[in-house]
């Protein structure tokens, strides 16, 4: 059986710019985290890739031509976001609602995200394993036995 990721979308995936308003699609640049193409080849040649984001104004045709823009849209096998699910990122419903549609269980599951509040706090609660996009120069000292702690994409897929 194969395993499972869910991204993260800003800052994990692709580059988040606070300055830049509406949806990440129509911006006049996008670009994609370093790593980020290299990781997605990796993994998704043996597992499934989604992205879990909190992203609210854009739905989830929005988000895949976002992810198209930077090529990265051809490893992911699917989104889910508020606009699909009705459910915000943060409420303890968001993961398991999309491991029930997904039909899997929390153990073949990892979410990657570089916010430990909205995306590795929650995952860990759902019994989901976590990698925390940690880019601070220092390792938190966390003892979680479901969570990995990388600096890069690249550590992701090595």
């Amino acid at each position: 059986m194969k395993k499972v990721f869910l991204f993260d979308w800003g800052d994990t995936l692709m580059v988040d710019y606070p300055a830049l308003e509406g949806k990440m699609c129509d911006w006049h640049h996008v670009e994609s985290v370093e790593g980020a193409h290299e990781a997605l080849s990796a993994l998704s040649q043996e597992n499934d890739i989604y992205i879990a984001t909190s992203a609210a104004e854009s739905n989830e045709d929005e988000i895949k031509a976002a992810f198209k823009r930077v090529d990265l849209d051809a490893f992911i096998s699917g989104y889910f976001c508020f606009s699909n699910l009705k459910i915000k990122k943060g409420d303890p419903r968001f993961l398991p609602e999309i491991l029930n549609k997904l039909g899997v269980l929390p153990e073949n599951v990892t979410m990657v995200g570089d916010t430990w509040q909205k995306d590795i706090q929650p995952a860990l609660d759902a019994g989901i394993n976590a990698v925390w996009l940690y880019r601070e120069n220092k390792k938190p000292s966390l003892t979680e036995e479901k969570l990995t702690i990388i600096h890069s994409l690249s550590e992701l897929h090595k």
